[in-house]
């Protein structure tokens, strides 16, 4: 019987470790942590590379109107992929609305031109090898892929998100939220 309190002592006074040993293995191998950035706040004014290896600015973007800035883990992936073909079959109707997209990972801008090409992407793709993008807007990567989250910019503010987007409903909740700002 003392021999089993003993070992029940232990397993308790282990407990309080093992969320401290987890997060130090996952910062270990490359886990950011991060705070995505609220409804109303502005919209991060950050520069990246596009699929072509030419910089961009995000606020030369926001300028021209409403922006989708989604972020994804990695490009020619299943749920990148019916992810980004579902804006592209949709990108006329959300052209329509006003809208223009931007797709962020972290691969290297040779891996998002092969996405583009290949599934005829007809949005801009960052490559955000150094993961600047991710860390202005909050998203969270693990090991070099990002969270896949979303960002709507209206104004040079960030007007709606969603931080557990789903590929197959994407669209779905990104027209609803259009439909929700009033921009026809």
């Amino acid at each position: 019987m003392t021999s089993v309190r003993v070992r029940l002592s232990n397993t308790l006074r282990m407990k309080p470790i093992l969320p401290v040993l987890l997060m130090s293995f996952l910062a270990f191998f490359g886990l950011r942590p991060a705070s995505a950035i609220e409804v109303g706040e502005a919209a991060p004014e950050v520069s990246g590379v596009a699929e072509d290896g030419k910089a961009i600015n995000l606020a030369d973007y926001y300028k021209k109107g409403l922006t989708l800035v989604y972020f994804y883990p990695k490009a020619d992936t299943p749920g990148c992929t019916t992810e980004a073909c579902s804006l592209r079959d949709n990108f006329d109707a959300l052209k329509a609305k006003g809208l223009q997209v931007i797709g962020v990972s972290e691969d290297k801008p040779d891996s998002q031109k092969s996405f583009k090409d290949k599934y005829h992407l007809p949005f801009v793709l960052v490559a955000d090898s150094d993961g600047k993008v991710a860390k202005a807007f909050g998203v969270p990567t693990l090991l070099g892929f990002a969270k896949r989250q979303s960002f709507l910019v209206k104004d040079g503010k960030i007007i709606w998100r969603d931080l557990s987007v789903s590929p197959k409903t994407h669209v779905e909740e990104v027209t609803k939220a259009i439909e929700g700002t009033g921009k026809k």
